[in-house]
């Protein structure tokens, strides 16, 4: 707890001590007399004042985990064992956490009395954060001292970021082995229908079409399609972005990895996440909601860091990029390494898909004529990037965010329907 005091200390003594020097230099009494009520209050003001004894017992939250743009309860209980006639209380939010209270509050506690107080706080950004520090400020009787303390009640909350309702995915080339919603082209065991043909010797006697049989009076089979699943990767691209004030393109690549990663998993596929930047994380595919909340918490960590150090596939161990897995790429294209990395997974065989999140909205051109030149020069340097990875098959669709992500994906859906499957 610090001590400091107020601006009505100092004026107070200034005034008893001029009244009381002038009343020596002029040798009139009545001018200390005029000093004496000043100087009465500071004797008796901070002869009183005695440090407040206020604590902050506990700091909760109705929930750890919330999506963006909700709204968390939080409770705090003060007690109190002397009476406060004024007591400020700042609840020290972070950055993305909004009060919808107003903040700092001004209250009156009594005698041996236990508060609690509800904050409603609204969270506006994804992200982890650390809730729970305050700032407790008390003046005493005469309002001379100002006693200040801070307590720390750490309460974790995780906001995840919202993604966009998708109608549909894009789906791999080649499917995997396990069970799941996909239909490949291949034919097996399953419930979707395929074709008919004539009866062979081995052939099941469950999968004779009856009706087809009669129809046609020798035996007929039913072929059918396995239920199939498949591999998805959301390579994150972390290297650099372009931000203005509140949203820039790493927000909008973690909303859209953030809503992928949630329709994938829905639809019993497994999916993996590789963080790719100046610190480079991953995690395996798997399904399941507990594979959701590992990808969506490891989301929460994507940052921006800066580093010079030249970075490839190969620090990413082999399991991290599964055979004949669906690689989405989600980047701005402003990194140089994240360029050839992409370039490299073509190479690779892998099945790409680019996402650019575009950085022209974050990048006006200046007033001047060279600045605009410069804008044009820049433009035309990202077309020849996209041309460059559609020559090698690879499909790239600008997404500034302002359209749905759906809108991007059938743009890529669209692009894979007419190209033709070739091995780099």
């Amino acid at each position: 707890m610090t001590r400091t005091a107020t601006p009505k200390l100092g004026a107070y003594t200034a005034l008893a001590g001029l009244g009381l020097v002038a009343a020596l230099v002029v040798g009139r009494p009545e001018l200390a007399a005029l000093a004496a009520p000043f100087a009465a209050v500071l004797v008796v003001g901070l002869s009183l004042a005695e440090r407040p004894r206020l604590a902050a017992a506990v700091f909760e939250l109705d929930r750890e985990r919330l999506m963006q743009g909700g709204t968390v309860e939080a409770t705090l209980l003060l007690r109190t064992e002397r009476p406060v006639g004024r007591l400020e209380l700042l609840l020290d939010l972070p950055d993305g956490i909004v009060a919808e209270a107003p903040n700092p509050q001004i209250l009156q506690l009594g005698w041996n009395e236990r508060r609690e107080l509800d904050f409603t706080l609204r969270c506006e950004r994804w992200g982890g954060y650390r809730l729970g520090d305050f700032v407790l400020r008390s003046q005493d009787a005469f309002g001379l001292i100002v006693h200040e303390s801070s307590f720390e009640r750490p309460a974790p909350l995780k906001v995840y970021p919202c993604g966009e309702a998708l109608q549909r995915l894009l789906r791999p080339l080649e499917t995997q082995a396990f069970a799941g919603n996909q239909v490949p082209r291949a034919r097996g065991e399953g419930i979707e229908f395929a074709d008919l043909r004539p009866f062979v010797p081995g052939d099941r006697v469950r999968r004779v079409n009856w009706r087809a049989t009669a129809r046609r009076g020798e035996p007929w089979v039913t072929e059918t399609h396995p239920e199939r699943n498949s591999d998805v990767v959301v390579f994150l691209d972390t290297f650099l972005e372009a931000r203005q004030q509140d949203e820039g393109t790493l927000d909008l690549a973690v909303s859209a990895a953030a809503s992928l990663v949630t329709h994938y998993l829905q639809e019993k596929d497994r999916v993996g996440l590789v963080s790719f930047g100046g610190v480079t994380n991953w995690l395996t595919a798997s399904s399941g909601v507990v594979q959701l909340y590992r990808i969506l918490d490891s989301i929460l960590d994507a940052e921006i860091f800066l580093s010079y150090a030249w970075k490839d596939l190969d620090l990413l161990p082999i399991r991290a990029l599964p055979p004949r897995s669906l690689v989405l790429a989600l980047s701005p294209l402003l990194d140089e390494r994240a360029v050839r990395s992409l370039l490299d997974l073509r190479a690779r065989g892998f099945d790409l898909a680019v996402i650019e999140i575009s950085p022209v909205p974050f990048a006006p051109a200046g007033p001047g004529g060279l600045d605009q030149l410069a804008r044009r020069l820049w433009l035309m340097q990202r077309e020849a990037l996209r041309s460059r990875y559609l020559r090698l098959g690879v499909p790239v669709v600008e997404w500034t965010g302002e359209v749905a992500l759906q809108a991007a994906l059938e743009e890529v859906r669209r692009f894979k329907r007419h190209a033709r499957v070739a091995r780099v």
